[in-house]
């Protein structure tokens, strides 16, 4: 099993995403990159800690790969507006990849390049993984157990489009 840590705006729309995919056994909503220890919801709402909202992913990279997770996450989000994902902005909705070794560090620059190459101006973060704070536990799953909410409706069925339309492959088969 392998772990990444990444930031794409609300951890809600990021998390509804990667628990779509096969290989993926646990995404945890959370906060990453601060100075302050333990922090809440409402402290990283007030945009003041420095922490982002991030997810941290359980994988089995036998049925898919760092790279594959990343051409989710770059596809499936805006890498392009600093500190804003859509109507989310601050420093709490930054897109970033927090790497936990060298390997990931590597890919995550790999395809930022690429990107790069077609012409596309990426701000996404590339730093190593700092400590992670689970969020409080109605933020888990909240997709799944809040469908109706309406920043949910609003938000994460375009992600899920995309990611339906773009990466058939990579779903799970339930």
């Amino acid at each position: 099993m392998q772990q990444a840590l990444l930031g794409g705006g609300c951890f809600w729309c990021v998390e509804a995403v990667f628990l779509q995919l096969k290989g993926v056994t646990q995404v945890v909503s959370g906060y990453a990159g601060g100075t302050t220890e333990n922090p809440s919801y409402e402290d990283i709402c007030r945009g003041n800690t420095g922490h982002a909202e991030v997810i941290l992913i359980d994988f089995d990279e036998s049925q898919i790969q760092y790279s594959q997770l990343l051409e989710v996450f770059f596809a499936t989000h805006d890498p392009t507006t600093l500190n804003r994902q859509g109507n989310d902005i601050g420093t709490q909705y930054r897109s970033v990849i927090y790497y936990f070794n060298p390997e990931q560090q590597q890919a995550a620059e790999r395809i930022i390049q690429e990107l790069k190459a077609q012409g596309i101006n990426i701000v996404t973060e590339v730093t190593p993984a700092p400590q992670f704070y689970p969020a409080e536990e109605y933020h888990q799953n909240y997709f799944a157990r809040n469908p109706t909410q309406g920043y949910c409706n609003f938000a994460i069925p375009p992600k899920l489009l995309k990611l339906h339309s773009k990466f058939q492959s990579l779903l799970k088969t339930e």
